[in-house]
């Protein structure tokens, strides 16, 4: 069974927020979306963001728009989308799944509130001043998914202990890069295990990358969370199975997809309360007063068939602790 939960701190009483889109923009409201990514790589999260959304009473195309805006993986682009949204003078801007977007739009607008979903520290990464009283017009989700890089390491040397040499991979075009790979290489060191980080942002490089993990002798693989990773699950679970190579995930939709073993929190649920955060601004209540929202709750899962297929055993320990068992 999966057990889910987020702190949902209320953090003060609702207040108005007087929102100039709305003096101006009299009837339905405007939410303005926008991703460094494709479409694509938020396709299976945002109709739980729209499901949360809608329980606040506000239903795309009924009585609410969304104006979308992707990058296409082209970051140079963000300023000038963000600024368009601007004035267009949306309700609120949503930002999920990463840090650069979000520093964006708080550096171009200090009116119009903000809602974010990412991986990181919101203080230490410079978005809000606390995470109880954000302050200011952005707040939002965190799933500290960079932060327990050490964590999935930790439960990969579990499952292979006679393996000496790991291996982490990252898109270097990601800005938590030099972060996950410090923190994994500091992580092997006090395990007493090599570490070796490898680097793709297209899918050939992800063929080059499995193609290197043999040259280094690895036993082990560590997936670095990035959207361009998710959109390549059965990739890199097809992958993985054909080196027959452990290797361990961020969120659980790449075990659905096969494969072996994943930890973190639920990305669904994230973008479930960014949804209702949203809804909870267009009522009229301050970013400043929404706590940004944790995770107490990081999954564990594990999928057996893929387990049989690469021939390993999982130690009683593991099974206990897993919070999903993929059969």
């Amino acid at each position: 069974m999966k057990r889910r939960e987020f702190i949902t701190l209320l953090g003060g009483s609702a207040a108005a927020w007087p929102l100039r889109a709305r003096a101006q923009q009299p009837g339905i409201p405007v939410i303005g979306y926008v991703s460094s990514e494709a479409r694509e790589s938020d396709s299976f999260r945002l109709p739980a963001f729209f499901q949360c959304l809608s329980e606040t009473g506000f239903v795309e195309r009924q009585n609410v728009t969304v104006e979308y805006r992707w990058a296409d993986h082209q970051p140079d682009r963000l300023p000038e989308l963000l600024a368009d949204l601007v004035r267009r003078q949306v309700a609120v801007i949503v930002t999920l799944g990463s840090v650069p977007v979000a520093r964006i739009a708080k550096a171009t607008t200090t009116s119009i509130p903000i809602v974010f979903e990412i991986g990181n520290d919101p203080v230490r990464v410079g978005l809000v001043t606390s995470l109880n009283r954000p302050g200011g017009n952005i707040t939002g989700v965190t799933t500290l998914n960079v932060e327990i890089g050490p964590k999935r390491l930790e439960l990969l040397h579990e499952l292979v202990p006679a393996t000496s040499v790991i291996a982490l991979l990252v898109n270097p075009t990601n800005p938590n890069a030099e972060t996950l790979s410090r923190d994994m290489q500091a992580a092997a060191r006090n395990l007493g295990l090599q570490s070796h980080v490898l680097h793709a942002s297209t899918t050939s490089e992800i063929d080059e990358a499995f193609e290197n993990l043999a040259k280094l002798q690895a036993g082990g693989l560590i997936i670095g969370p990035d959207p361009f990773f998710s959109t390549r699950k059965s990739q890199l679970g097809a992958l993985a199975l054909h080196r027959t190579m452990p290797t361990i995930y961020h969120y659980r939709e790449f075990v659905a997809a096969g494969g072996l073993m994943s930890y973190g929190p639920s990305s669904i649920d994230a973008f479930r309360q960014a949804g209702v955060y949203t809804g909870r601004i267009l009522k009229g209540e301050k970013p400043a007063n929404l706590p940004v929202m944790q995770p107490t709750k990081f999954e564990l899962v594990i999928n057996l068939k893929t387990v049989k297929a690469l021939g390993l055993a999982v130690p009683d320990k593991l099974l206990v602790a897993a919070d999903e068992v993929i059969e």
